[in-house]
């Protein structure tokens, strides 16, 4: 038996999958490698990375930089406690990251996942209003055909009819929803799209302690995008009703809209702000949720005196210096220049989708394009299709997508939408 052949039996038998059966008939790659923009299959195959694994690994894979500050940090400690102690990699990262958000972000709070860190936030939220003797104000206000994560917290503010999460419907403490805007990135927000979320604001201000929102792009709920003027209307109406504003820019931060962060396009500064994902290139699980000085000193001068949460792994030093190795990849590349291009070329190459009468949509913004189907995707038989094609497409409901690294080149990018353009004018054709 090949070692491939070894690898799918023992997957087939023990490894439960994300948002799958276990047994299922799904295809599954085994990974021997991956090196820049490129994942070398067990069989020997190599697929251009259209996925930057969830959206992570915006430096490709197996980057030096970043692969020489794990060893370096290896040799002092993988891992000490948080409680009682700090050290270098989670100081200057901390640091960093306040001094490139929002500026009156100033609190970090570090986590283990994306997922994590808007239960943080949520939390956040509800003490601080409890340490403003106002715990009446404890539930979150959100727009539909959102994505937070799969945590029950996060889950409880993600969409509740159309989402992933419909079967834990009644076990999740139950929120305030308005409709998504309708307005698209280019366009400006009318009455009709802001009026849902202000009739829920004017009706329960007195309960919400915050409106939770991603930023210009909803990420899994539907690949979105919406105009910057709504996220300056919200960011008005949470002022005007004294409501605390959260960002989840766990898939938007890092410049993967062409700004260092999505609420940029809008020149707003949310009270508190979660990111994750790309926060140290895909390397490792960490994440952080920053908050306002106001927030943190409330929580810290209000009962019981301290913020009530602790993740064991919190601020790991390895993953700590991961994410600083690859901030400064970042910062010191023309990221702003790649997005550009990456968009030029994604809109481009993507266009041709929209002659096909299964299209429903396509758009880009930044690092970010989206083929829309009118009708749900069958994995099952999409997915080797791609992988025949020698690239990494992970389709999920109707939505085709490609989130690729940075570093991706020109002729790179025109293999991943010649091969969706080829493939969804095949759908078309059954």
């Amino acid at each position: 038996m090949t070692n491939y052949s070894k690898i799918l039996e023992r997957d087939q038998q023990y490894l439960w999958h994300p948002y799958s059966a276990m047994h299922s008939d799904h295809p599954i790659y085994p990974v021997s490698s991956a090196h820049g923009v490129h994942i070398k299959l067990a069989d020997g195959r190599q697929l251009i990375d259209g996925m930057s694994s969830w959206w992570s690994a915006i430096h490709g894979y197996n980057h030096p930089v970043i692969n020489q500050a794990i060893c370096d940090q290896l040799q002092n400690m993988s891992h000490i406690m948080f409680g009682g102690l700090t050290h270098q990699p989670a100081a200057d990262l901390a640091t960093q990251l306040v001094e490139i958000t929002p500026a009156s972000l100033q609190t970090v709070f570090f986590v283990d996942s994306g997922s994590v860190a808007v239960e943080v936030a949520i939390k956040m939220a509800i003490q601080y209003w409890y340490a403003r003797k106002q715990p009446e104000k404890n539930k979150l206000l959100t727009i539909r055909q959102g994505y937070h994560g799969d945590t029950f917290g996060a889950m409880s503010v993600s969409d509740p009819v159309n989402g992933m999460h419909r079967l834990f419907a009644e076990s999740l403490s139950p929120q305030f929803f308005a409709d998504a805007p309708r307005c698209r990135f280019d366009q400006p927000c009318l009455a009709a799209d802001i009026a849902p979320l202000a009739l829920q604001l004017q009706n329960h201000h007195q309960h919400i302690a915050a409106v939770i929102l991603e930023p210009i792009v909803q990420g899994a709920g539907g690949m979105n995008f919406y105009s910057p003027d709504y996220l300056k209307q919200v960011r008005s109406l949470c002022d005007q009703y004294q409501v605390l504003l959260i960002l989840d820019e766990i898939a938007t931060g890092f410049g993967r809209t062409g700004q260092l962060f999505a609420c940029q396009h809008a020149a707003i500064e949310p009270d508190i702000l979660c990111l994750g994902k790309a926060l140290t290139g895909g390397y490792m699980t960490l994440a952080a949720t920053l908050s306002t000085l106001d927030i943190s000193q409330t929580i810290s001068n209000g009962e019981p005196g301290v913020f009530m949460h602790g993740p064991t792994f919190m601020a790991n030093p390895l993953a700590c210096s991961a994410a600083l190795a690859s901030l400064k990849i970042l910062l010191d590349s023309p990221w702003q220049q790649r997005i550009k291009q990456i968009e030029k070329h994604l809109t481009t190459g993507l266009a041709p989708c929209k002659q096909f009468p299964q299209v429903k949509d396509v758009r880009v913004l930044g690092a970010i394009g989206v083929v829309e189907m009118h009708q749900a995707i069958d994995l099952k038989t999409l997915q080797p299709q791609f992988v025949d094609a020698g690239v990494w497409v992970r389709p999920f409901n109707r939505l085709i997508y490609l989130m690729p690294p940075y570093i991706i080149d020109t002729q790179q990018l025109n293999v991943l939408t010649h091969a969706i353009t080829k493939i969804v004018s095949t759908l078309c054709q059954e």
